[in-house]
């Protein structure tokens, strides 16, 4: 969200194609919480008063689907089930309300450069942990619920199925308040505050993940300096959940996964700083 006001994009795509493709983002994000959030506070109710309540959650308008799956845990127990099932359903939730949304495939999913995430593999998702480890997996077909749900299954895996590291992330979470600024985990790369001067291209400062010759670092803003609330529109109503092969994806198959991104993200950065210099040395020109 908040790359799209950062150094590369604000030079890579027009402020209308920001706008819109925060839109599309902060529309999905909306969607996500407003459906979990009384899933979990159903389980809270459940475990005080020790009994199952999860047959409420339709009144709440939330997917058959997880009620199957909220009663499965309460059974069972098994963490995989539960968190992939909320894998399961927050994609496909999402898939007709808004990657399959006629707006939003016209302003966004169709656009030429809404592609360019997956020449830039700039569809990365980070997980930072103590002793300046950062994990991860990189999407590529966001348009695609079925690769969706595969990403969330890796980072399942990288995230939970590794005890030791699982414990690390979760103690820089607690050490390292959540600004929106990639400065959070790398600051020697970002800074919160745009240490640039307007107007005038820099050449390349990056390289092998380090900034050259004491050059400026690259402006990554906090979510409160980038964008204001947004008041969203109620869901659409609906129940995704027609297909019962969705709950293949269930299956524990996935092996533990290392996850190691950090030279996959390097090269990422170098491409968004060799592109968003050329085009901005471009305009510079004109």
């Amino acid at each position: 969200m908040t790359d799209l006001k950062g150094e590369f994009l604000t030079n890579l795509l027009a402020e209308k194609e920001r706008d819109v493709f925060f839109r599309f983002l902060e529309r999905g994000n909306w969607l996500i919480f407003q459906d979990v959030y009384p899933q979990l506070l159903l389980y809270e109710e459940s475990v005080m008063t020790n009994k199952p309540l999860f047959y409420l959650l339709p009144r709440l308008k939330v997917s058959i689907f997880m009620e199957a799956i909220w009663n499965s845990f309460w059974r069972a127990r098994d963490p995989h089930v539960l968190c992939i099932g909320l894998v399961i359903n927050e994609q496909s939730y999402l898939e007709e309300r808004v990657i399959q949304n006629p707006y939003y495939q016209k302003e966004v999913v169709a656009q030429s450069k809404f592609h360019l995430q997956d020449w830039l593999s700039i569809n990365q998702i980070l997980l930072p942990a103590e002793g300046n480890q950062l994990k991860g997996q990189t999407l590529y077909r966001f348009q695609s619920l079925h690769e969706r749900i595969l990403l969330g299954k890796r980072l399942y895996a990288v995230l939970f199925k590794n005890q030791e590291f699982n414990g690390q992330a979760l103690e820089w979470a607690k050490r390292n308040p959540h600004t929106g600024s990639r400065k959070d985990y790398w600051p020697h790369l970002f800074n919160s505050v745009n240490e640039g001067v307007p107007g005038i291209p820099h050449p390349l400062r990056l390289k092998s993940c380090r900034i050259q010759n004491d050059a400026q670092r690259f402006y990554s803003p906090k979510l409160e300096d980038a964008w204001k609330n947004v008041t969203q529109p109620e869901a659409e109503p609906g129940d995704w959940f027609h297909d019962p092969r969705a709950a293949d994806y269930l299956e524990d198959d996935l092996e533990p996964i290392d996850g190691a991104i950090k030279e996959a993200y390097c090269t990422t950065l170098e491409r968004l700083e060799i592109a968003a210099l050329a085009k901005k040395a471009i305009h510079f020109i004109d």
